[in-house]
């Protein structure tokens, strides 16, 4: 929050905490699952969180239909299956009630209403130091804590996307982002225009078709859509099974061919596909793949109109156009993580930097990568902290044993 806006008056106090074991800011999925992993072995911790609950982008910036893109095995956190009584594909509340389980399971009480500041390494000292400003009601106290080890844990959808376009400031209409999108009930017979032909924006238009809405839909970029499904069986489990026989490039392959088969040609409604394959692409630029789930056949039949440079005439615009790190806002330190705040170091090896300092959720392979680099993490500090924590009592015992020599 800016200091311009909070008076004296207003500050409860200054605080400075030791805090024996890690910092881990963001309490996600990803968050979570390091707190878990350290909490089994024994590591104490700290997890400090600017919103006021767990999970905050599933709690509050997404739509109410949606559901998990993957099978739940795919979804589900460390040591901690999802119940089997939920379906392959849970909703977002089910979701959300799996982490809110989670947290209980394994004890993980999270400093809510704890924006962080700034977070420095402190080369004299050795130490990390985190500056947060912590809110309750209409109070604000500034708080400082001091770790040996730091986990960026905010993830690669921390802050939404709101391109400028020539004409937006112009608009009389209502413009949101998809994060504040909830559902198309209040959209009904509206003209929309729908940013973005990812996932959420073929996910919100299939919504705004679905309540008798009228959208359009902007596509400027290629993009690969694949079907959920193939004869009953996920289409990205089909890719993990034959990714263990099969080299990548022919993986693709056969996952295009397959799309073509059961989806028809997509480029004749204005969907161009790239010319690197959809995990190929994944890989190396992060960009998820669309998986139908019914907005195609919505296109198919005229109810969504594709647009590219036509003059419209709208009620509402909504900006599907995705989420940013910001990491780059907050943490002062230029080595191990890039200007976009995602690691320069790509998957398997971007969970680990120099003098304490980890992140986790920024692999661009969904909650099973996160799940990965949180066990990695864990570990990883687990074994440095045990390692101290018996050097700090070997040194105790040294000085107990010289005190009574003296006597």
């Amino acid at each position: 929050m800016p200091q311009s806006f909070i008076t004296n008056d207003e500050f409860l106090s200054n605080r400075c905490i030791w805090v024996n074991g890690p910092v881990i800011v963001g309490a996600g999925p990803s968050g979570l699952a390091v707190a878990a992993g350290l909490k089994n072995q024994g590591v104490p911790f700290i997890i400090l969180e600017r919103a006021n609950c767990i999970a905050s982008l599933w709690q509050n910036r997404t739509y109410d239909r949606l559901k998990l893109h993957l099978p739940k095995q795919f979804c589900q956190l460390p040591n901690f299956p999802f119940p089997e009584d939920f379906p392959e594909y849970p909703t977002k509340y089910q979701f959300i009630t799996y982490l809110e389980s989670y947290a209980k399971q394994f004890d993980i009480n999270p400093r809510f209403n704890e924006t962080v500041q700034s977070a420095k390494y402190d080369e004299t000292f050795g130490f990390w130091r985190i500056k947060t400003i912590s809110s309750s009601d209409s109070s604000f106290c500034e708080v400082e804590y001091i770790c040996r080890w730091l986990v960026v844990a905010t993830g690669e959808n921390a802050e939404k996307i709101e391109p400028e376009f020539e004409g937006l400031q112009h608009f009389e209409g209502n413009v949101m982002h998809a994060g504040d999108y909830k559902s198309g009930a209040s959209y009904r017979g509206k003209r929309v225009l729908v940013v973005g032909c990812g996932n959420s924006g073929m996910e919100v238009s299939l919504d705004l078709c679905n309540h008798n809405a009228k959208p359009s839909m902007v596509v400027r970029s290629s993009v690969h859509v694949l079907p959920r499904e193939v004869l009953g069986k996920s289409t990205f489990q089909l890719a993990v099974l034959m990714m263990k026989y099969f080299p990548l490039w022919l993986v693709d392959k056969i996952l295009l061919i397959l799309a073509r088969l059961i989806l028809g040609n997509v480029e004749k409604y204005g969907l161009k596909r790239p010319p690197t394959g959809p995990i190929e692409l994944k890989n190396t630029e992060g960009k998820t793949p669309v998986l139908d789930i019914g907005a195609l056949q919505k296109i198919r039949s005229g109810k969504v109109e594709l647009v590219n440079g036509q003059v419209l005439e709208l009620d509402s615009v909504v900006l599907a156009t995705g989420y940013r790190s910001n990491v780059p806002s907050w943490l002062k330190e230029n080595e191990f993580f890039s200007e976009n705040g995602i690691p320069k170091n790509p998957f398997p090896n971007g969970w680990k930097g120099k003098t304490g300092l980890y992140a986790v959720g920024f692999t661009k392979r969904g909650l099973s990568g996160a799940s990965l680099d949180a066990m990695s993490v864990a570990l990883d500090i687990a074994k440095s902290w045990k390692e101290e924590t018996k050097q700090k009592k070997k040194s105790i015992a040294s000085r107990q044993r010289r005190c009574i020599s003296h006597f």
